[in-house]
């Protein structure tokens, strides 16, 4: 589990009685969607023919400029970690953040998981001996992949939420 027992106010929107406005809910879509697809090649070497991680990417986009509901993003992220279940390893965890990139839309504090799933993804590709490093750079990556609007909030939600993610931010 992900996510906090108790919800942050700031990964709230302001409709339901927090204080995260739509536009900054809207990049932590895009930065999620942003991680999922980084690592999305390691699900895709493993399944091909298999569109739900991909197609749940697009969606987090596609909510993000108001051509797809928040339902519909919601099911294509449930559907990319249908994909995600047979599986093990990296390609197993590509196609969780492809899905957890998905669900933003509805509960934004999925951002987080998109992240994580996607530094476990690439620790689990790394070679033996690698995967922390390999870890701690996916880490940076993403990190230097924060819109600025909304940099400050996820790293506080990394630090609060590290322990619940495995971890994968000590970077």
């Amino acid at each position: 589990m992900i996510l906090a027992k108790e919800r942050d106010p700031r990964l709230i929107t302001v409709r339901r009685g927090g204080t995260l406005t739509d536009t900054d809910h809207h990049l932590l879509a895009l930065w999620a969607a942003t991680c999922a697809e980084h690592v999305l090649p390691l699900f895709e070497a493993e399944c091909p023919d298999d569109p739900r991680p991909r197609e749940a990417i697009e969606a987090a986009r596609a909510w993000t400029r108001g051509e797809l509901k928040m339902m519909e993003a919601r099911a294509l992220g449930g559907h990319a970690m249908g994909a995600a279940r047979p599986l093990s390893g990296a390609a197993r965890n590509a196609a969780y953040a492809a899905g957890q990139a998905g669900v933003v839309a509805h509960v934004a504090a999925h951002d987080l998981g998109a992240a994580a799933y996607a530094i476990k993804a690439v620790r689990d590709a790394a070679p033996p001996g690698e995967a922390v490093e390999a870890g701690r750079r996916e880490c940076h990556w993403q990190r230097a992949q924060l819109p600025d609007p909304v940099r400050d909030l996820v790293l506080d939600d990394q630090r609060i939420r590290n322990d619940i993610c495995w971890s994968v931010f000590d970077c």
